[in-house]
């Protein structure tokens, strides 16, 4: 019988969404239906809204950080049961492409989802952002792509790991393999960065430099970890953290902004031989005109990160532990809690630049 649901739709790119009724049918083989309990805000939704990540594929169920309950479960699922909690994925390996089957399943190249069973009221067929689709009050995803966490944790901040929490730090542990007693420089200071700087520092990084226009995200980023920041708009970012170096420049470097400008920045602030981690989605258009002698001479390694290279199997319970044993700061994260009514509003004060996440309550 299928479940009746609300959820935030976004229709026509750059209006604003609506919160509407639709329907879910039950769960296919291999699929679990979530009542969700929290979802974070993330930029990302805001993009698909405004229709940078390209206009086609609406209507859309916004929303991609999410933690919730498992409230029925598909043919074939053994895995989980009714009643457990879990944040949910967006990428689940499916165990046989090329890249999994070479020991990758990090870079994925068929991310397992459910069937699109969701639809509006007049019949149309929901497009989950990223497969999952977390602004509502239910939704249906693969089994896979759900993963347990104790339900005495807070749905809030376990919503978070599910994508920009493990984004940032992934990034830091397993895309750039941070090291004990390294510099490390992030371009960006917003709830990825933020968690580049978590990571940074859970990785043993001794010096975490913090870039950004905003003074206000830079004095977030001290109760993160950040042991210096540097405001981008009054200073030469590049020769402030050559400065701060003994003059050469970091071992590792962020960009979490996806613009050019922070991009090169980002390259020519490190040291010999230092990592530069591209994370920030630039969407279709920019592009970036490099002094190739300069990148050579500096050589080292580029690399982008896709949610962090992680295993969310492995890599969420892992967060959530650090969580409970007070390692990792997700509290601050949580900027406000809001309705599902309020999340154009959360739309407007990510774009003023007021919050780290709002997230979405039940």
């Amino acid at each position: 019988m299928p479940t009746k649901a609300r959820g935030v739709i976004s229709r026509v790119p750059g209006a604003p969404a609506q919160v509407e009724e639709f329907t879910i049918d039950d769960p296919g083989a291999n699929e679990v239906l979530v009542r969700i309990l929290a979802s974070g805000v993330c930029h990302t939704d805001l993009g698909v809204k405004m229709g940078v990540y390209g206009t086609s594929g609406y209507p859309f169920l916004l929303g991609h950080e999410g933690a919730g309950v498992i409230e029925a479960i598909g043919p074939g699922v053994t895995t989980h049961k009714v009643g457990d909690h879990v944040i949910l994925a967006w990428r689940a390996p499916c165990g046989k492409c090329r890249f999994c089957l070479k020991g990758k399943p990090n870079f994925c190249a068929a991310s397992l989802n459910a069937e699109k069973r969701m639809r509006t009221l007049a019949g149309e067929t929901l497009n989950p952002v990223l497969g999952i689709g977390t602004f509502c009050t239910h939704t249906l995803v693969h089994a896979n792509q759900a993963v347990p966490y104790d339900p005495m944790l807070p749905a809030p901040q376990m919503s978070l790991i599910g994508c920009g929490v493990m984004t940032g730090i992934g990034a830091a542990l397993y895309a750039a393999g941070v090291t004990p007693g390294s510099s490390a420089a992030v371009f960006g200071c917003g709830g990825v960065g933020d968690s580049v700087i978590q990571g940074a520092r859970l990785a043993g990084a001794t010096t975490i430099i913090a870039v950004d226009i905003d003074p206000r995200k830079l004095e977030w980023a001290k109760e993160f970890g950040a042991t210096h920041t540097i405001n981008a708009k009054e200073v030469d970012p590049i020769a402030k953290i050559k400065e701060l170096t003994g003059g050469n420049g970091v071992d590792y470097s962020f960009e979490a902004v996806g613009k050019p400008q922070t991009l090169e920045q980002a390259l020519f602030c490190r040291d010999l031989a230092g990592t530069c981690v591209l994370i920030g989605v630039p969407g279709p258009g920019p592009t970036l005109s490099l002094d190739l002698q300069r990148f050579f001479d500096t050589g080292g390694h580029l690399c982008v990160s896709w949610y962090g290279d992680c295993l969310p199997t492995r890599d969420f319970p892992l967060l959530a532990e650090w969580y409970r044993q007070g390692q990792l700061n997700l509290d601050k994260v949580v900027s406000r809690t809001i309705t599902l009514d309020e999340t154009e509003e959360a739309f407007a004060a990510m774009e003023r630049g007021e919050t780290l996440r709002s997230v979405i309550v039940f």
